[in-house]
């Protein structure tokens, strides 16, 4: 069984509290194989994956959704703790305008790095869905958001997965392994001693899981798009009630992620006003599939 969990390791917007640290998730990816990513890198991040009790050295890919310091000041920090443990294995750090703040990082202070950190600009103009990772189990995507500056949102993938019916191959005459099956997998169709043999007729359809960050961001349809029947979006609630600002209030979320068809939605970057978590739940009553995110929060996406 293949799965996405989700550890949240801050959920604050701006300024952080006693109880939430800056904006920073933790994504590892179960399958065949394990692969950790992490999506954005508040203050602090490295000492929330401590306790939250992942492993920082398993990240090979960060991605950052803009470069406000509550969403990027922690990687200094991991960068150098990286190094001192040791690493080998490039890091690659996904952003708008990466190239540019990814070499002002690197160009802070003496230390020198042991490995490489590759900046991997991502677009963060227009309305298209950009692929900026790919294997053959998933793919990280982005698309531009609206912040004021430039802002992105990102989504995971995970490709619908192929399960072969041993019995109904068999019994149309295919081998119990070979070449025919990978045709089928890549092509869909394939032709057999003279017969067409169609995926569908051997297989079952297990359809990809899908989760979605909105990073900081004002509702827009670019985020709709990218969220279009997610398992679970996680979106910028800043605000409990209307406030003019660059962020989203919870009423706008709720709003968008019905349009979206998102199955389960979590509020996250919460603005530090709000430290009555009862009064907060008040305002989602009547809402099975919303949660307010808190720090070191996990989800499992199955």
């Amino acid at each position: 069984m293949t799965q996405i969990e989700v550890t949240f390791l801050g959920t604050t917007a701006g300024v952080p509290t006693p109880h939430r640290n800056h904006a920073s998730l933790y994504i590892r990816y179960q399958s065949e194989n394990e692969h950790c990513f992490l999506f954005d890198c508040g203050e602090g991040t490295q000492r929330q994956i401590f306790a939250s009790g992942e492993n920082f050295m398993r990240i090979n890919d960060i991605f950052i959704t803009h470069w406000h310091a509550d969403h990027f000041a922690g990687l200094l920090g991991l960068m150098e703790t990286m190094n001192l443990e040791k690493r080998t294995k490039p890091l690659y750090i996904y952003g708008p305008e990466a190239d540019r703040f990814v070499e002002t990082l690197l160009d802070l202070g003496y230390a020198s790095k042991k490995y490489d950190v590759v900046a991997r600009p991502v677009p963060f103009e227009g309305s298209e869905i950009t692929t900026l990772l790919e294997t053959d189990e998933f793919r990280i995507c982005s698309i531009p958001a609206k912040h004021g500056i430039p802002a992105v949102a990102y989504a995971f993938f995970e490709k619908d997965r192929v399960k072969i019916d041993k019995a109904k191959a068999k019994h149309l005459g295919l081998p119990e392994k070979g070449l025919i099956f990978k045709k089928l997998k890549s092509s869909g169709s394939a032709e057999w001693h003279g017969k067409k043999i169609s995926l569908e007729d051997i297989a079952l359809i297990e359809p990809g899981k899908k989760f979605v960050y909105s990073g900081d961001t004002l509702p827009c349809r670019n985020v709709i798009k990218l969220s279009e029947g997610a398992d679970v979006l996680a979106h910028d609630s800043t605000f409990f009630e209307e406030i003019d600002s660059r962020h989203s209030n919870v009423d706008e979320v709720l709003k968008l992620a019905e349009e979206a068809g998102v199955k389960q939605l979590i509020l996250t970057h919460i603005s530090r006003r709000y430290q009555d978590i009862e009064e907060m739940k008040e305002k989602i009553s009547g809402h099975g599939n919303v949660k307010i995110a808190k720090d070191l929060m996990k989800i499992v996406i199955k």
